[in-house]
């Protein structure tokens, strides 16, 4: 399945000169999404994921689903503040500025194998964020899986593990 269809391309959002990949009409379309789900756990169904971790906050609409295809847990990463228990915490820079994510500091174990999730790679702050943040555990990080990856911005180049997408830009 093509699902370039279902991905909108919205010009000048968030701000002049970028164009945003809105996935909002893959997420309505039950097809389309089983579809990405479903190629997005394949991709990983022979690594022995254990925890599907899932960047804030559209990465949460696609890693507990992978997670319950390949029978393991999911794990949330979230903007500073959000999570209820002690956490661990990653700063990183941003094109002006710097930002953070956490994660509870019991969420992994170091003999876990760690799939990361979220919908677009685009320059790779973020993940590369929370790939350091995961790695404090000692885990294995066997993959990072996006539905998009904005191949041009060279997001890819700053993982340390193999990346998978569903769609390359």
């Amino acid at each position: 399945m093509d699902i370039r269809p279902f991905i909108r391309d919205v010009p000048d959002f968030p701000k002049a000169g970028i164009t945003f990949k809105d996935i909002t009409p893959l997420l309505a379309d039950h097809l389309a999404m089983d579809y990405t789900v479903n190629t997005m756990a394949h991709a990983a169904n022979n690594l022995g994921i254990t925890k599907v971790v899932g960047i804030e906050s559209r990465g949460f609409l696609f890693a507990p689903a992978i997670a319950a295809r390949l029978h393991c847990g999911f794990v949330p990463v979230r903007k500073p503040g959000k999570l209820p228990w002690k956490c661990k915490r990653r700063e990183y820079a941003l094109e002006y500025g710097t930002d953070a994510i956490e994660i509870h500091e019991d969420a992994i174990k170091s003999d876990d194998v760690v799939l990361i999730v979220d919908d677009v790679l685009a320059t790779g702050g973020t993940m590369a964020a929370a790939i350091s943040l995961i790695e404090e555990f000692g885990p294995t990080i066997a993959a990072a899986s996006f539905v998009i990856n904005l191949t041009f911005l060279g997001g890819t180049e700053k993982m340390s593990c193999p990346v998978h997408s569903v769609l390359d830009y």
